[in-house]
């Protein structure tokens, strides 16, 4: 049995999957509807290993039963933005397979990651619709929108990724809130660092990452730097490191928000959402964060 199982074998899938056995995490299934897609990518992949050296096992299955048996479980699959799209706008396009997974799930003490865009919408849709506990399933989220801004910080400061933290919040996308307040480079914060228009800048080039790389890559969205980030996920939820991560989480009264998905800063391990940590806000932030919730409300009760 494999611990992780990826739903959805395309770009995305398939370099999380790859990442995952770079990385010695653990053994990994891929599935897909496509007959042959997952099990012919899950070869190359294994091939590949006396090259690059990883232990770790990846196989393809195009049965679901047999993906539903793993401890962790990645939803990557569905259609991908094109040039002047919005995410929500694919909405209904990939919900049915989030609720085809979520009816599959009833009653599972699996992990989930949700990765399909629009991340939000979906996660909040899969924890309604299945019923499981909302810190089991995951949005990538903030997790994706913070390592953005930590890019950008340190390209902007010439300085190593490995000593740069930022944090990033609420919904997905243009939406986002950023928190310079709590970025930093070695524990010194940003916003004694550099520039507000600077940081200004560096934001607005966060909030419009994804729309630029499918506007450049015309036929592709982003797929790397969402696989990293869900292979990073999925490895503290495996490992049990307690890691703190911006998740896409169901919310239940934090900022006065419930019934929508949203990331926030949490603990990340075993159980999925340990802890959910609440950053100081201020009343600006707190407006826009509820702003956000009740826009994803509406087109979730739509």
């Amino acid at each position: 049995m494999a611990h992780i199982g990826i739903v959805g074998s395309g770009n995305v899938g398939a370099n999380a999957a790859f990442f995952i056995a770079e990385k010695g995490v653990a053994d990994v299934q891929l599935y897909d509807i496509q007959e042959g897609l997952s099990t012919g990518k899950a070869l190359d992949m294994m091939e590949a290993a006396p090259i690059r050296g990883y232990m770790t096992k990846i196989s393809g299955t195009d049965r679901k039963d047999v993906l539903l048996q793993s401890d962790i479980i990645m939803i990557t699959a569905g259609k991908v933005r094109e040039p002047g799209m919005k995410r929500e706008d694919l909405f209904e396009a990939n919900r049915p397979i989030i609720e085809d997974m979520a009816d599959s799930l009833k009653g599972s003490a699996a992990k989930v990651i949700i990765v399909t865009e629009p991340v939000d919408l979906l996660t909040a849709l899969f924890v309604k619709r299945s019923g499981m506990n909302r810190r089991q399933v995951m949005g990538l989220g903030g997790m994706l929108d913070s390592t953005r801004l930590r890019y950008l910080i340190a390209h902007e400061m010439k300085v190593s990724f490995e000593n740069v933290s930022a944090l990033v919040i609420g919904r997905h996308g243009s939406s986002m809130i950023a928190l310079p307040e709590y970025s930093s480079v070695s524990g010194i914060p940003v916003t004694r660092l550099l520039p507000a228009e600077v940081l200004e800048q560096l934001v607005a080039s966060t909030r419009n990452a994804g729309d630029l790389i499918v506007e450049m890559a015309q036929r592709a969205s982003a797929y790397y730097g969402p696989s990293a980030a869900a292979a990073d996920l999925a490895e503290a939820i495996y490992r049990d490191t307690r890691r703190v991560l911006s998740v896409s989480t169901m919310l239940d009264g934090e900022f006065d928000v419930k019934g929508v998905a949203m990331s926030l800063p949490s603990v990340i391990g075993r159980n999925g959402v340990e802890q959910i940590m609440k950053p100081h806000l201020n009343a600006q932030q707190v407006g826009l964060f509820q702003k956000s919730a009740k826009d994803l409300a509406a087109i979730l009760g739509a």
